[in-house]
């Protein structure tokens, strides 16, 4: 009877990174509010010189990390990771063991160093795995899935798994292309929180706002692109703003660019918000605006849904499964489209029914996700 499951993923919350691989503390939170879950979770540390280990347990969610060290020399730093990283998963198992017991399933998140963990596991103690994918490497527009080893290590791991799960039909067609092939892919979109669903009225303002949300990687996000179109607009019409909330590496590069442009009295940067900040951002706005060149997903759209935000973007992620009832879809780095897209939307964002848009999201609630979860753990387990 299926009872305990051991999480292990190549990314995850930890001390130095509170948002790093958030998704995957959903997907635990979601089923450990039906099983019981534990997370082993292995981090290369260059400030620790022994292994350092800390344990958590919230209801039914046990996390263990193992923080360990490794070789600074730069010839052997590769080779003291590797090492260091399977001593760090041999003392981890022992945790999990002696904690949480002997786990009845594995969920390997992010291929494919979690995955292969879970491989070994599943030839010498015989506990089967599944495997969720949330990376845009295989997309070809963000191409990263290379090397030999790395191409059979992944190959292996895939073919062994009971489940293959990628977050969205654009990533498992991609991972197909790469011939990632197996007979039982089955798409798992990522956990929205439950406040998202909460119906907070929206406050009267003289501009209507267009929000965008972006970890401002310009490769990705075409930040740019938006900001050019911004200006055109706003030589034909003044009655709008345009909210960026996010921070990242091209921070600063974004926010010359909209001061070379001069958009101050348009658009507005207000940094990093903590969830609960963006979903009051998203209830205070008229609709959602983004403008990637890829994402595997979309988190920030199924979190638009739940707040019953239409939604203009390119065919990215799940917005390539999305219908006009939730919004606009305009083609990759087309400006003029684009432009045309927005327009539209400042004159009829009202409507568009909430209530038809907040449906969709009902497949991206903690309940929804768990049931999901569970019935391919179960099934793996048979």
């Amino acid at each position: 009877m299926l009872n305990k499951v051991l999480f292990l993923s190549a990314w995850y919350p930890h001390r130095y990174n509170a948002m790093s691989g958030l998704f995957v503390r959903k997907y635990a939170e979601a089923v450990a509010r039906c099983l019981n879950v534990c997370v082993l979770y292995l981090y290369a540390d260059d400030k620790v010189e022994k292994f350092d280990v800390e344990q958590k347990k919230t209801g039914n969610l046990t996390e263990i990390f193992i923080y360990f060290p490794f070789c600074h020399n730069r010839y052997f730093r590769t080779f003291s990771k590797a090492i260091n990283y399977f001593r760090a998963f041999l003392k981890g198992y022992q945790l999990v063991r002696e904690n949480f017991g002997c786990p009845d399933v594995c969920h390997a998140n992010v291929l494919t160093r979690s995955a292969f963990l879970a491989f070994l596991l599943q030839k010498t103690k015989q506990i089967p795995y599944v495997v969720s994918e949330h990376w845009s490497r295989y997309l070809p527009e963000n191409y990263s899935y290379n090397g030999f080893l790395r191409k059979v290590a992944t190959k292996l791991v895939v073919r062994n798994a009971q489940c293959i799960m990628p977050v969205s039909a654009l990533l498992k067609e991609a991972m197909q292309n790469c011939n990632l092939q197996h007979p039982n892919y089955q798409i798992v979109p990522n956990v929205v929180d439950d406040f998202f669903y909460n119906n907070q009225p929206k406050q009267p303002r003289e501009k209507k706002r267009i929000l965008h949300i972006s970890c401002f990687d310009e490769k990705a996000k075409n930040l740019c692109g938006i900001l050019n179109m911004i200006k055109k607009l706003s030589a034909k019409r003044n009655d709008f703003e345009l909210i960026i909330v996010g921070t990242g590496v091209d921070f600063n590069q974004i926010q010359n660019y909209s001061t070379s442009l001069q958009l101050g009295n348009v658009v507005k940067f207000v940094g990093e918000q903590t969830p609960k900040q963006v979903y009051d951002w998203l209830r205070q706005s008229d609709f959602l605006l983004m403008f990637s060149n890829y994402e595997t997903s979309g988190v920030i759209f199924s979190e638009a849904f739940a707040c019953g935000r239409p939604v203009v973007s390119t065919p990215v992620g799940m917005m390539q499964e999305m219908t006009n009832e939730v919004g606009r879809i305009v083609p990759i780095k087309d400006e003029q489209e684009l432009l045309n897209a927005v327009n539209f939307m400042l004159d009829n964002f009202q409507l568009f029914d909430e209530k038809v848009i907040q449906s969709f999201a009902q497949k991206f609630t903690y309940s929804s996700i768990a049931e999901k979860l569970v019935g391919i753990y179960n099934n793996a387990i048979c």
